[in-house]
């Protein structure tokens, strides 16, 4: 990834934080076929390392599975918008201004594993449902389900596991621009989440 100094994110709780609120991640690899990319929702588990594992699971029916091996690439993507000129003090001042897009996101390299083992199913699966269903006034459980029912599921999908080796973000979010030109993004973004993106952004 093309990391400018100025855009690079050095806290890794950040990072962290930006995959817990977007975990749908992509998952590229190259196998037999050439590349495969698939959008995956991914949970983290720690095992002492410094950047932790990422889990999934995919559809047996999923050709990629069956290609996994070596090093994979996930990327995730948070908040974005485009960013016109017209949002510049600079433009009115000089005229000297071009538009740019605005974004966040984040990149993980790693070893991938296979597992298809129900009991290791079952935990991801649960992981992932409990962490997006945390909000919810009456959160599903997967064990609102019938038994029989998991069981049928789980045999469906294959589980992945990827042992994080590098992990980088970007937050490019007009850090290049005065403190006027700033203030015109943040205006012209309104309630967008890029805004409060750009204003918490060091330049």
């Amino acid at each position: 990834m093309y990391e400018p100094p100025l855009h690079r994110q050095e806290d890794l709780d950040t990072v962290f934080a930006l995959i817990a609120q977007h975990p749908l991640g992509l998952l590229i690899s190259h196998g037999p076929s050439g590349l495969l990319a698939n959008a995956v929702p991914f949970t983290r588990a720690h095992d002492g390392s410094r950047f932790g594992l990422l889990r999934a699971h995919l559809a047996r029916a999923n050709p990629q599975w069956r290609e996994l091996s070596g090093e994979v690439l996930v990327v995730f993507q948070g908040a974005g918008h485009y960013i016109t000129p017209s949002w510049y003090q600079t433009k009115r001042e000089t005229g000297k201004v071009v538009p740019t897009w605005n974004y966040v996101m984040a990149q993980a390299r790693g070893t991938v594993s296979v597992d298809e083992s129900p009991d290791w199913l079952r935990a991801q699966v649960e992981q992932l449902t409990g962490e997006r269903e945390a909000g919810r006034e009456k959160p599903w459980a997967v064990g609102d389900a019938p038994e029989d029912f998991v069981a049928a599921q789980l045999r469906a999908i294959v589980g992945i596991e990827i042992a994080v080796s590098d992990l980088r973000g970007k937050w490019k979010a007009s850090q290049n621009r005065n403190e006027a030109d700033r203030a015109g993004v943040i205006a012209g973004l309104g309630e967008d989440p890029m805004a409060e993106v750009v204003r918490g952004a060091k330049p």
